[in-house]
């Protein structure tokens, strides 16, 4: 097939040899009239068997009528840029920019179109959304992991009930989804009550985790009557020689009697058999090498139910 090339066609063939994007030179027929080392390259054919080919020769159907909306959008505005793909030899696609121009010349009307490769873009942008889908299943999973320990932490705050004349009250509500609160109210029969308050330091899932195992510890010590003194000395050893963590941990622990007058808030056993008054306040129970005493709780009169 005969093509029709301009004068100046030859003169800019040297200077788009030097060019690092693929370039073709196409008539208003679409037909292609030059290319350049680059594009044959690109697209793994010879330009001999390239020149004088309609543009969308090399296109599927579908792909085709892409090229010619866009031709069309090029026409109207003079210019066009866009992403697309070029089609290679062994029929895969390379991802390029096609950027295209019109030119007017007494000779016609041509269009200059130049394919920047883009495949270490595309790469990259393909990593990125595996990594951002990685990321969006990893906090998936933490978001899960997190609701579930919010429900195991709440399950450690203390539970309103009713002790024979007593009415116990609670309410817990957390900073945060998780931490490291705790609490218990719980009878032993019809002799005592037993009520607890621990907070262990920071947030998060380690102080949640820790308060777990320190409120599972202390409630098997509990139930089996141990000396409130005993217990919390007990308690700093469990920490100290089983968990191997350094903090603080904040216990208020209380045991009342039915048979204590109204105006003893709280008794706490040592390892004596008397019990004796003690007066509300709270202390810091440190992780150290020597068990620190206990602390106060508040609790009602059987006779006198109150809050």
């Amino acid at each position: 097939m005969d093509i029709h090339r301009p004068e100046w066609l030859e003169q800019v063939e040297g200077v788009l040899e030097t060019l690092n994007e693929g370039v073709i030179v196409s008539d208003d027929g679409a037909r292609i009239l030059s290319v350049n080392s680059r594009f044959e390259e690109m697209i793994g054919i010879p330009r001999a068997e390239i020149v004088g080919k309609e543009a969308y020769h090399f296109y599927s159907p579908g792909e085709a009528d892409v090229i010619a909306k866009q031709k069309e959008r090029g026409m109207r505005e003079g210019h066009n840029r866009f992403e697309f793909v070029l089609p290679k030899k062994d029929g895969s696609r390379l991802p390029v920019i096609i950027s295209s121009r019109v030119m007017n010349s007494p000779d016609g009307q041509f269009g200059v179109v130049t394919f920047t490769e883009i495949s270490e873009q595309k790469r990259a942008e393909e990593q990125l959304r595996k990594a951002n889908k990685q990321l969006e299943e990893r906090q998936k999973e933490m978001e899960e992991e997190l609701a579930l320990a919010a429900r195991v932490q709440e399950s450690l705050a203390p539970k309103s009930l009713i002790w024979g004349g007593m009415r116990v009250e609670a309410h817990f509500q957390a900073v945060r989804t998780i931490g490291g609160d705790f609490g218990l109210a719980m009878p032993c029969g019809e002799d005592h009550l037993n009520l607890l308050i621990g907070d262990v330091s920071g947030h998060g899932i380690g102080s949640a985790l820790v308060a777990n195992r320190i409120y599972t510890e202390m409630v098997t010590q509990l139930r089996a009557a141990m000396p409130l003194g005993d217990m919390l000395q007990h308690m700093n050893r469990f920490v100290i020689e089983n968990m191997g963590i350094s903090a603080f941990f904040h216990r208020s622990v209380g045991s009342y009697r039915p048979e204590w007058p109204e105006n003893a808030l709280c008794r706490w056993r040592p390892s004596t058999s008397d019990g004796r008054d003690a007066q509300p306040r709270a202390s810091i129970t440190g992780v150290t090498q020597h068990g620190s005493g206990g602390t106060s709780g508040s609790c009602q009169s059987r006779d006198n139910p109150r809050r």
